[in-house]
């Protein structure tokens, strides 16, 4: 599909097929690459760039992160509730801090909060960067380590890969054993006081390093797009060529997680067909 422009106005669309349909206004809501499933292709960025349109850098946003570490195959399918994420870079300055629902994959990490943190690292590239995991940010560590006391004391006779079932979800218990480097059979009652702290500074900052991101197709939206300083906000419409307007993904405009996206959508659109 194009669309046909003469004397700097919108003059038709011209389909698949051949086909010509007159008309002097186009609204292009063609959404972006992300989700192909829904039909979304990116073809309306061919569209607007054949019509001298500027589209900035495509990237994805809101998107599933992939960690280095394997051990996060173990706990694919497990979601933690209520937990605390924050995203540092190498020099260990915090980029974003959220609190609520993720989820482990085969790759990485998703979920509500690792969406919203991604759109934070994109000017990483998606690495370089690593997140920190707060398994129990309603508790300070000191708080913590009593707590961690007397789930030792009730399971003093048992080995500490048992130890951990009141404080854990089961498929993450033996990740968290292996990650503390406290033998798996050693009886609760031996271990030391260090070993224990380090176990609490486990629970409260459970890291991995991101290494990327999933594809455009795995996005839940596309940052950039049709670049803003050629559109009127005010109508939606073209700054270059009169007749057309654009709504929602097209545009280089993108939200958090929450509805925010959707917001852009129907405002845009209910705005560009207020002109068009």
């Amino acid at each position: 599909s194009s669309i046909e422009v003469s004397d700097g106005s919108v003059r038709a669309v011209k389909l698949k097929n051949s086909e010509t349909i007159e008309c002097d206004s186009v609204v292009i809501a063609t959404g972006g690459a992300s989700y192909p499933g829904t039909g979304s292709t990116g073809d309306g960025y061919r569209i607007v760039q054949e019509l001298g349109h500027t589209v900035t850098p495509l990237k994805p946003s809101l998107v599933p992160l992939e960690a280095a570490e394997k051990w996060v195959r173990d706990l694919q399918g497990l979601t933690l509730k209520n937990v605390s994420v924050t995203m540092y870079d190498r020099k260990k300055k915090k980029i974003y801090t959220d609190f609520g629902e993720m989820l482990f994959t085969h790759y990485g990490v998703s979920g509500p909060v690792i969406l919203s943190a991604s759109r934070h690292i994109m000017q990483y590239d998606y690495r370089d960067v690593f997140l920190s995991i707060d398994l129990k940010p309603a508790l300070s560590p000191e708080t913590l380590d009593a707590r961690i006391q007397r789930d030792f004391e009730k399971y003093s006779r048992k080995q500490f890969k048992n130890s951990l079932d009141d404080l854990l979800p089961k498929k993450m218990i033996p990740v968290i054993v292996e990650l503390s480097q406290i033998p798996a059979d050693k009886p609760v009652n031996q271990i030391t006081k260090a070993e224990r702290r380090s176990l609490v500074s486990l629970f409260k900052g459970l890291t991995l390093e991101i290494c990327g991101s999933r594809p455009i197709s795995e996005a839940i939206v596309i940052a950039g797009g049709v670049s803003t300083d050629e559109i009127d906000p005010a109508t939606m419409g073209s700054k270059l060529i009169k007749g057309l307007f654009f709504a929602a993904e097209i545009i280089d405009v993108d939200g958090y997680t929450g509805g925010f996206n959707l917001t852009i959508a129907f405002s845009t659109g209910y705005v560009a067909g207020l002109h068009c």
